[in-house]
């Protein structure tokens, strides 16, 4: 690069100021909402010209909309979507070795809720663009940038609620790059895997409900609603999904079996996995459909036998794998006990191809050349769920440059949240190289 300005300077000061902003996610109890980070953004941008919008879908629950269009942009391209959630989860600060909303930065790394999830992007993309802006060094196309509410409870106050009603913030927007992807997996000193999320597993939370005849705990009761449940949930709980291999982790797959110089039989891949350390975990979710049970309720009293039981079930498919999913959970919980859906959101899946996807991995080469870019499935969720009602490929995208021996999929909702500083710089690096090309 050839401008005069350095994209990565104050990327950790404002990673560490969003992080002593709590906006802790509390699902349907009330919190800090997202207000506060949202016009610290706000005004992070207004400093260097960058004009922004806050949308609300209930009081304090608040999105930033900004529109970057500066002299010298190809306007002849769709703008990119560059998106980002303001809110955290909860942490519990007994919990942790350091104050989780202090941002502190010890042993080389930021510390604090949201360090990763997600609040390390958002600084990354706040900080090149503000660099630019200031020396005047326009992106390739405009840039739609978006950081969102409520992602961390199914973005039903945030991006969701901004496709519902008001799809024009996001107009014109065929691509967008987000969380969770473009963060490393070593290999070995001479290879790195940058793993860009092209997919996501679709979600269904689910309340497994039974039905029965309530009566004195004494008696005998062959129509026993937490009998039949509890055999259900077994049922579900015990079963061994078939493996369901999509394009995007075929190809990850791939990519692992040549770094290792390993054939890999997709059937016995966990064994393989188990070589890459704690990401292992997240891949290894992303095999098949999965459905835990994660709650059971029934009965008031010792001698009471309850009427009706119910279950809570996290369900999560792979791409093209619902119907199947909900074939096999039918089957399963039997004739007695019925489902009802809590939450249901679609997978996301789109091609590992074309001039974006090129220009991640000639911008992750030029910082790294070790570096190879692979597709992969998240078992997870994200905004993208939402961008994609509209039409718009999606990408998981946060680059990061990482230690191998930092558990970074642990980092995700996890106790003592840190991310590297040099990692922040890099993927500011990485970033600026990216709006110049994407």
């Amino acid at each position: 690069m050839t401008a005069s300005y350095s994209a990565e300077s104050d990327v950790v000061q404002i990673c560490q100021d969003l992080i002593r902003i709590d906006t802790s996610n509390y699902g349907t109890e009330p919190g800090p909402g997202e207000r506060l980070a949202a016009e610290h953004v706000a005004g992070l941008l207004d400093e260097v010209g960058i004009a922004s919008e806050l949308y609300e879908s209930e009081p304090g629950r608040t999105s930033l909309v900004a529109r970057w269009e500066p002299d010298g942009v190809d306007t002849s391209v769709p703008p990119l979507l560059v998106h980002g959630h303001l809110d955290v989860v909860p942490a519990n600060a007994s919990d942790w070795s350091v104050p989780p909303f202090s941002g502190e930065v010890a042993d080389g790394c930021v510390w604090g809720r949201g360090a990763v999830d997600m609040k390390d992007f958002n600084a990354m993309v706040i900080s090149v663009v503000r660099a630019r802006a200031r020396a005047g060094v326009a992106p390739r196309r405009p840039i739609r940038l978006v950081f969102t509410a409520d992602e961390e409870a199914g973005s039903g106050l945030g991006a969701q609620w901004l496709v519902d009603k008001h799809p024009e913030t996001v107009e014109g927007c065929t691509e967008a790059i987000g969380e969770v992807g473009g963060f490393s997996l070593t290999i070995n000193n001479d290879l790195r895997l940058y793993l860009i999320q092209t997919a996501e597993k679709g979600l269904a939370w689910l309340n497994l409900i039974a039905d029965g005849r309530a009566g004195h705990g004494s008696f005998r009761n062959d129509d026993n609603a937490v009998t039949e449940l509890a055999a259900a949930v077994a049922r579900v709980g015990q079963y061994e999904w078939p493996h369901k291999i999509t394009d995007a982790q075929r190809a990850f797959l791939e990519a692992v079996s040549e770094a290792f110089e390993i054939d890999l039989d997709p059937d016995r891949a966990e064994e393989t996995l188990a070589r890459l350390g704690s990401i292992a975990r997240m891949v290894g979710a992303t095999m098949s459909n999965t459905a835990n049970p994660t709650m059971l309720s029934a009965g008031y009293k010792h001698n009471v036998i309850p009427g009706r039981a119910t279950a809570g079930i996290d369900g999560r498919f792979v791409p093209g794998g619902e119907d199947e999913f909900l074939a096999t959970i039918t089957e399963l919980i039997g004739d007695k006990v019925r489902y009802e859906f809590v939450a249901r959101q679609p997978s996301v899946e789109t091609e590992f191809s074309g001039a974006l996807v090129e220009a991640m991995k000639s911008c992750l080469m030029a910082e790294d050349p070790g570096a190879k870019a692979v597709p992969f499935l998240m078992s997870g969720g994200t905004d993208a769920k939402a961008w994609d009602r509209l039409g718009i490929r999606c990408f998981g995208f946060a680059p990061l440059r990482l230690p191998p021996d930092l558990d970074f999929v642990g980092m995700f909702h996890g106790v003592d949240e840190r991310v590297p500083t040099d990692s922040l710089e890099f993927g500011a690096r990485v970033l600026d190289r990216f709006l110049q090309l994407a």
